[in-house]
């Protein structure tokens, strides 16, 4: 990691004698690949390995998934969205929370994640 950033700010001007935080040092990969690595091979020895390390869907993309995504980038959908999520997906997801779980929840109160772990940083 000390190599990759050093290497990344090496030629910009006034970052030459940047220093790093020692707890930068501390940073690994992560460990969820690791896992992974390991399942394989326990399953390349016959052992029935049910993952749960990287979110990596054991079936094929529906393929009305495709046809979406197809779509999406057909229609100009090609750049970032909103970094709480699109205000239609948020609204959709707080009123199936408000009939669903018996709370209140506004679109403005939901924050669209690409997975678990973001979110999870975001709350500690």
């Amino acid at each position: 990691m000390r190599v990759g950033i050093a290497f990344l700010f090496k030629n910009i001007a006034g970052v030459r004698n940047m220093k790093l935080a020692r707890r930068m040092s501390r940073l690994g990969t992560e460990t969820a690949f690791e896992v992974l690595a390991k399942a394989r091979v326990l399953e390349a020895e016959g052992m029935h390995v049910i993952h749960l390390e990287i979110g990596e869907p054991d079936f094929e993309t529906p393929s009305n998934v495709i046809d979406a995504g197809s779509a999406a980038l057909n229609n100009g959908f090609t750049h970032y969205n909103p970094s709480p999520g699109f205000n239609d997906l948020r609204d959709g997801i707080a009123e199936e929370i408000s009939s669903t779980r018996g709370i209140s929840v506004t679109g403005d109160q939901v924050v669209v994640t690409p997975g678990g772990k973001p979110i999870m940083f975001f709350t500690i």
